[in-house]
């Protein structure tokens, strides 16, 4: 390594760019905090570039497709109907999701800007716990800070016999920039990354396979929650092969393949135009010195107490780096938290529960303990379960009627322990799940609280109603 060009000292360095980066760099840079942030990337991170963002408005548009295929020739349920069957201009969808990640993106830089927070563009590598080089596009810059925050976020899980510089292999990342819809696309992974972007490109014409080594898919979520998606999978012809290992790659009569072993362990193989591999993703601790930072490891991740502290005094790291659940929503929480703590307010972190959602068709929400869950840990549970078919919203907008909110509480004091929803839009929902959880509520908080008509909300209402025994829009539980 060259000798630096520049060197600057600050009081906090934040390195990574991400969800949990930039809102911490922004955060201390409002507390006062001499403060730079340091990304090799565009600002925004995984969540913003090339995951969460991109990835929800290729999901946007391909239910814009499917919604104008099944209008196309001929009247549909509500009388509209188009002349033809919508084609789809990979390039321009591209542009069109490209043009909202530019727009963010820059948004974040200004925002760092108004907070007074120097960024250094480059890959940073650290020597000792507080200084690192960054490798510039001007020449290597040298950063000493009294505090550290590590927010370097995670990188896909490649499988070594099916690597991402194979042309015909794809990471999510890959796919989410592809220049044609792939007439046939395997799947490894059926968690919520692959069956996200799986759904996606079946609702834009692909044919689409899944091979999951699991019972079911989403196997962190209980089969209640994942039923209307795999009942949408088939529905579609969308085909789903559980217990199953994939191989490797190959070719038949010419075309490209994929192998893998089903549930007897016999081989088998499907055509896969391009081979999507979504088995995951591992914490980014390779490669920038974190061995030189005399931190703890809790296995592949960095290990942190409740105020985010590494082992190493003015050390802290956040979001991926920390460990599940590997969210963006945690990652920012921890961010703002961490630049409070730095600056010496009274902070922990301590979430009674972190809301998860799936985009897939329909959307499902998860936040705290299921009644499976609830009654392992000792609990006498209460559960009330709200469908989607009686909601007049969600009848009104053809919205998935095979989903529905659930509800469970102690059955002694009424209190939430967790909530769940599957359907059309429930993610919506997930900032009420996760408001009840962390005041505390009881079944009696939600049931007393005026929701909106006509609105989705409505089921969580109803929901709470049924566990206490009088709902209103459905027959009462016997």
């Amino acid at each position: 390594m060259t000798q630096p060009t520049q060197s600057l000292n600050c009081h906090t360095l934040v390195i990574g760019g991400g969800p949990g980066g930039y809102p911490a760099a922004i955060r201390a840079g409002q507390l006062g905090l001499d403060t730079i942030l340091v990304e090799g990337e565009r600002l925004g991170g995984t969540c913003l570039i090339r995951g969460c963002i991109p990835s929800k408005a290729i999901i946007h548009a391909a239910s814009k497709v499917d919604e104008m295929r099944h209008h196309a020739n001929g009247a549909g349920e509500m009388g509209i109907s188009l002349a033809a069957p919508p084609e789809v201009d990979m390039g321009k969808l591209r542009a069109w999701k490209e043009g909202i990640v530019d727009k963010l993106s820059s948004g974040v830089g200004q925002l760092l800007k108004a907070a007074n927070v120097r960024h250094v563009e480059g890959w940073a590598s650290f020597s000792n716990a507080k200084t690192c080089t960054v490798e510039a596009k001007d020449g290597p810059v040298a950063i000493t800070a009294e505090n550290v925050i590590l927010a370097n976020g995670s990188v896909e899980t490649e499988l070594p016999f099916l690597p991402f510089d194979d042309p015909d292999v794809i990471s999510s990342t890959g796919a989410l920039d592809l220049d044609a819809i792939p007439e046939n696309l395997a799947v490894i992974g059926a968690g919520y990354i692959g069956l996200e972007l799986g759904i996606a490109f079946a609702r834009l014409g692909s044919k689409v396979t899944f091979v999951e080594m699991g019972e079911q898919i989403l196997p962190s979520y209980d089969k209640e929650l994942t039923r209307p998606v795999a009942q949408w999978l088939k529905a579609n012809g969308v085909d789903v092969h559980l217990r199953a290992k994939a191989t490797g790659k190959g070719t038949s009569k010419g075309k490209t393949v994929l192998k893998y072993e089903d549930a007897d362990g016999k081989a088998r193989t499907v055509r896969a135009d391009r081979i999507l591999v979504a088995v995951g993703r591992r914490p980014r601790t390779h490669g920038w010195g974190l061995d030189n930072m005399a931190v703890d490891r809790d296995g592949p991740f960095i290990k942190v107490n409740n105020r985010l502290e590494t082992a190493m005094r003015g050390v802290y790291a956040i979001g991926d780096l920390t460990g599940e659940p590997l969210l963006a929503h945690k990652a920012t929480a921890q961010g703002e938290a961490v630049a409070e703590i730095i600056a010496g307010h009274k902070r922990v972190f301590d979430p009674r529960a972190i809301a998860a959602v799936c985009f897939t068709e329909p959307e499902i929400v998860s936040v705290g303990l299921t009644p499976g869950e609830a009654k392992a840990a000792g609990e006498d549970v209460i559960v009330g379960k709200f469908p989607m078919a009686a909601s007049g919203r969600a009848l009104s907008m053809q919205a998935d009627t095979k989903g529905f909110v659930r509800i469970t509480a102690r059955a002694g004091d009424h209190v939430i322990l967790g909530i769940h929803a599957v359907g059309t839009h429930v993610a919506e929902l997930s900032g009420e799940f996760a408001l009840a959880m962390e005041m505390g509520a009881v079944l009696e908080d939600i049931a007393h609280t005026i929701h909106v008509h006509p609105t989705l909300t409505e089921a969580t209402l109803e929901a709470s109603l049924t566990a206490l025994g009088h709902p209103v829009h459905i027959a009462a539980p016997k």
